[in-house]
């Protein structure tokens, strides 16, 4: 670092590399310090970043791995203040793993402090049957504000998406020109050319029927709940809470591990307490759950499975691999999201997902914006296969 570098760069180099940086730097660019505020800062990271952090000495920058309520409560205070959002969640997610501050969700008081997010959300899931009675309402209202700014971000895009594709698929007599099927009405009045006006003199106009039918298509989201899956399980807990609430869908809501629970009820009323009944962890076994849900297949061109799992099956992969052929092969729009996220591409059995694609089950992992897109593309009964190759292109740079 050279002698004339500026305040801000030496500030910025010092707050990564730590305290034991300090005199270095001031070698290479003496006379600078730290401000009051970067020195709380300096020491907000000390306490999760710091190797010789040590919260017993009563010195020092850090707050060891057991610090008590009240210092906690201070670091998350300034936390909150000092860092932006997106940095915020980092840290809490870092200071939980690296000092195993799991009191984080003990304390009503700390919980209260702690800024929501989708991986502290999926934290208390896995360890929701340790978390002491006096904090289950905090850590309710934690996940509620996380489920419903996740649901603002997704159903509106959503809705749009099953109601336009169901309209278009529906024909009506009510007259409007907006609502004119052209191709229908065009193709159904061939036979009424008019040579010597050169034109069509149509018999019937067909429209699109804007009125909501009910229950006209089931759709089943099947979620693997292994703790490697906890993004996805929230997002999908979501989205099927979204689906169970649009009158013209049949929604049926599974989670595996090695065992079935049928979470429909709990969907339709309460996503949060859907998300409460689910166990993070544990074995798989896919092949169970789908031969479960085949139970709700009644009219399979008029359904769609969407199956979220890493694959990662413990069960019989022969059996699956069948099933989810046949059910293709019956007219189900079928679909496997290896990951439900904002995150990168997820660790999954790339061999078992191959042959699902190779068998007319795209297999990939999905962002939620574009899920309205896929979920669209299904009930219109577009190639899936295609759709995705389309959308996984388009996003490469």
């Amino acid at each position: 670092m050279s002698a004339n570098v500026d305040q801000d760069l030496w500030s910025r180099w010092r707050l990564v590399l730590g305290k034991e940086a300090e005199a270095p730097l001031s070698e290479q660019a003496g006379g600078y310090g730290l401000t009051a505020e970067q020195a709380v800062m300096d020491e907000a990271l000390a306490a999760i970043y710091d190797p010789v952090a040590d919260a017993g000495s009563g010195s020092g920058r850090g707050a060891g791995n057991g610090p008590s309520a009240p210092r906690l409560a201070k670091w998350l205070g300034d936390v909150r203040t000092l860092f932006p959002e997106e940095i915020v969640s980092i840290i809490q997610a870092d200071a939980m793993e690296r000092k195993g501050w799991k009191q984080l969700l003990f304390e009503p008081e700390l919980l209260a402090s702690v800024k929501p997010d989708i991986g502290l959300v999926g934290t208390l899931l896995t360890l929701k049957g340790q978390i002491p009675e006096k904090t289950k309402d905090t850590a309710r209202q934690l996940v509620m504000a996380v489920v419903e700014e996740l649901r603002k971000r997704l159903e509106q895009d959503l809705r749009r998406a099953v109601t336009g594709a169901l309209n278009r698929r529906r024909h009506s007599p009510l007259p409007s020109l907006t609502g004119i099927d052209w191709n229908r009405t065009i193709r159904r009045n061939l036979k009424n050319y008019d040579t010597g006006l050169q034109r069509i003199i149509p018999e019937r106009i067909y429209y699109y029927d804007r009125a909501r039918r009910s229950r006209e298509w089931t759709i089943i989201v099947d979620i693997d709940q292994s703790g490697s899956m906890a993004d996805s399980v929230i997002w999908a807990s979501v989205t099927a809470s979204i689906f169970a609430s649009m009158p013209a869908l049949d929604t049926r809501v599974v989670a595996f591990d090695t065992q079935v629970v049928d979470l429909t009820e709990q969907c339709g009323n309460d996503p949060v307490d859907m998300l409460f009944g689910i166990q993070l962890g544990g074995g798989t076994d896919i092949n169970k759950s789908v031969q479960y849900c085949e139970q709700f297949i009644t009219e399979p061109k008029k359904t769609i499975f969407i199956l979220i799992s890493d694959l990662m099956e413990g069960g019989n992969q022969g059996r699956l691999v069948r099933r989810m052929r046949e059910l293709r092969e019956a007219g189900v729009q079928t679909l496997c999201l290896l990951a439900l996220s904002d995150q990168g591409q997820p660790y999954y059995d790339e061999r078992l997902a191959r042959q699902f694609a190779k068998d007319g089950t795209p297999s990939f992992a999905c962002t939620p914006d574009m899920l309205p897109a896929l979920v669209e593309a299904a009930l219109k009964g577009d190639n899936l296969s295609a759709f995705v190759s389309k959308q996984t292109s388009a996003a490469k740079p």
